[in-house]
């Protein structure tokens, strides 16, 4: 079976829902809690080039985003998201778990589907 990588955040109940997902289905999975080690820029870079969807989706448009002052029409493009989420980690969504080169954001977690 191909590798397959979790990020990951405790505190979120989608997050938490993938996580179980994976474990019920006897998934071998390593899992990164991007809160306390969070992703780089090539790994940024490489999960956006997975994912299927459009770039603006791996941002969280919510509280926090909003008491940033943040534009959501301003984080479009790999050019721009990239930074952001390197500045704030906590704006990422999740969870995301890889598999043989593609990327999903599992929102909800039955969204994994896709993967296996």
């Amino acid at each position: 079976m191909d590798h397959v990588t979790l990020y990951h955040n405790p505190a979120c109940s989608h997050s938490r829902g993938a996580l179980a997902l994976l474990t019920e289905r006897g998934v071998v999975f390593d899992t990164i809690e991007y809160l306390k080690t969070p992703p780089t820029r090539e790994a940024l870079e490489g999960i956006i080039g997975m994912l299927e969807g459009p770039v603006a989706d791996m941002v969280r448009k919510d509280k926090r985003f909003e008491e940033l002052k943040l534009n959501a029409s301003d984080y479009t493009t790999r050019e721009t998201v990239v930074p952001l989420l390197l500045q704030h980690p906590e704006l990422m969504q999740r969870p995301i778990v890889i598999r043989g080169g593609r990327a999903v954001i599992a929102r909800p977690a039955n969204l994994l589907e896709n993967l296996f």
